[in-house]
């Protein structure tokens, strides 16, 4: 950017500014509304002030440095009067609680982490803004972006000097019609290109940008003003209505009837001591198309719940709602009874009864192996062990939490104990957890990765959860690692 705004005649001076404006100052000191004077006239002292300015180098959002883990629960609820459940609570923002406006959180954060687009920078003139322009609008106030013809005129350009084809994604707007499609497929072919990709805005669930999907001019701009972290989930509703908006629309008259005489399985099994009978029916293909759940031992309420309960899942199977749905819901929930499973052979443990129906649900006809503690080939009577001695060979590296540059080594693999060994630089000291505490911790960290501005997935590369949107892909702020955009 900057060899660009020189050879548009910029001064030195102007280019700092506009940098300035685009990648901000990286700290408090002198921001709008929000910096060491307020903050200290709200209760912070040096040490909290100190810890604020070393996150904010490397932060892309002032609101995720503002929490317990940059600040300590200590202080957080003896010094700023803090309740002490609202720091777990992935929605709570430690500065509209002190009683900072959003306008004014919004000015400070543009000053610290910069606008993240040019336009609105100062010096910049208008008719230069076109050389900057990106396949997505930027930052929280960008509108710009690159037009569909100028994405495959760049690609020929280049296509005649390559012998295979260009990976490269054309992107747009979700206004974009089927004609609009087959004319961006035409202009490629006319000019020599031998592939094209297209992705239309808000087409896809995990974008977290698509500003169309608004709708209204209010809902827009009130859209706008948000953080990008803020915009993900909202994106993500107004996509998740649409789409059921379209499928119960489309299924609503197209329930899928069983036939009179079905086949399925009856499981008994006890959880925590309850004993419980899971019957199943299916579709002439061997696809879930029913459940009943018995527990005789319960009280007529409680058997009556399950018996509805039964029954609604059953009309969610008939009228089209995937089965995965139900598992990713209803798994890992936790309430009594609960607890040791007798009389499955793959599933030991289950956190409630819903808990256990899913999983085995899951096992019997989405073959999860990933819910079972017994995998089905290890019941296999010919089934023999992985062999003990070549674990000790095996060594890894693994990251403690979100910092970079701080790895541990951990010694041999899954044979050579039954426990995970590892540090935790939010907790005191290291942990053995067991195969069933995995899930837990799990949970926790996904809870506080949430709340330190990430989405909350690890990556695959190295296993951190500090994955951040890269237009409509993840990276690891860890690693780099993208989960590969075309």
């Amino acid at each position: 950017m900057p060899q660009a705004l020189r050879t548009l005649g910029y001064s030195a001076a102007e280019i700092a500014a506009i940098e300035r404006y685009a990648l901000g100052h990286g700290t408090l000191k002198g921001a709008p509304h929000i910096n060491h004077e307020n903050l200290k006239e709200k209760g912070f002292d040096d040490r909290a002030l100190a810890a604020v300015e070393a996150a904010l180098a490397s932060a892309f959002d002032i609101r995720f440095t503002f929490n317990k883990w940059t600040l300590g629960e200590a202080f957080c609820i003896d010094s700023l009067g803090v309740a002490p459940g609202a720091l777990d609570d992935p929605s709570f923002e430690l500065l509209a609680a002190l009683g900072f406006a959003r306008a004014e959180i919004d000015a400070a954060n543009s000053w610290c982490c910069g606008a993240m687009t040019l336009e609105g920078a100062p010096h910049l003139k208008p008719e230069h803004l076109a050389v900057f322009d990106c396949a997505n609008p930027c930052g929280r106030i960008g509108r710009r972006s690159l037009s569909v013809d100028s994405h495959i005129r760049m690609m020929a350009a280049a296509q005649p000097f390559i012998s295979g084809a260009i990976s490269k994604t054309i992107n747009m707007p979700n206004a974009a019609t089927v004609e609009d499609c087959k004319d961006a497929y035409m202009l490629s072919w006319r000019l020599g290109l031998k592939a094209t990709a297209l992705y239309r805005d808000g087409s896809k669930l995990s974008q977290p940008l698509a500003s169309s999907l608004l709708g209204e001019d209010e809902d827009a701009e009130e859209f706008f003003e948000q953080s990008p972290a803020a915009r993900a989930p909202l994106v993500a509703e107004r996509i998740v209505e649409r789409i059921v908006e379209r499928v119960v629309e489309r299924r609503r008259s197209e329930r899928r009837q069983l036939p009179n005489r079905r086949k399925g399985y009856t499981q008994k099994a006890s959880v925590g001591g309850h004993k419980i009978y899971l019957r199943t029916g299916e579709y002439e293909d061997g696809s879930l198309a029913e459940i009943f759940i018995d527990m005789h031992k319960e009280g007529s309420a409680f058997r009556s719940l399950m018996d509805c309960f039964a029954i609604a899942i059953s009309l969610g199977l008939q009228y089209g709602v995937p089965l995965e749905r139900f598992v990713d819901q209803f798994t890992f929930t936790r309430f009594e009874p609960s607890g040791v499973v007798e009389g499955n052979d793959t599933i030991k443990m289950a956190t409630s009864i819903l808990d256990y129906i899913f999983r085995e649900l899951a096992i019997s006809y989405l073959d999860r192996g990933d819910l079972a503690h017994v995998q089905p080939g290890d019941l296999l009577p010919d089934t023999v062990g992985k062999g003990e001695a070549e674990s000790n060979l095996m060594r890894r590296a693994a990251s403690n939490g979100f910092v970079r540059h701080k790895l541990t080594v951990l010694d041999g693999g899954a044979g050579q104990s039954a426990a995970l060994a590892f540090t935790d630089p939010d907790l005191d000291g290291p942990l053995a957890l067991s195969p069933m505490l995995d899930s837990d911790l799990r949970l926790e960290r996904i809870r506080a990765a949430r709340i330190k501005g990430y989405e909350g997935d690890s990556c695959d590369e190295c296993g951190n959860f500090t994955l951040i949107r890269n237009g409509t892909c993840l990276k690891c702020d860890t690693c780099g690692a993208t989960s590969g955009c075309s």
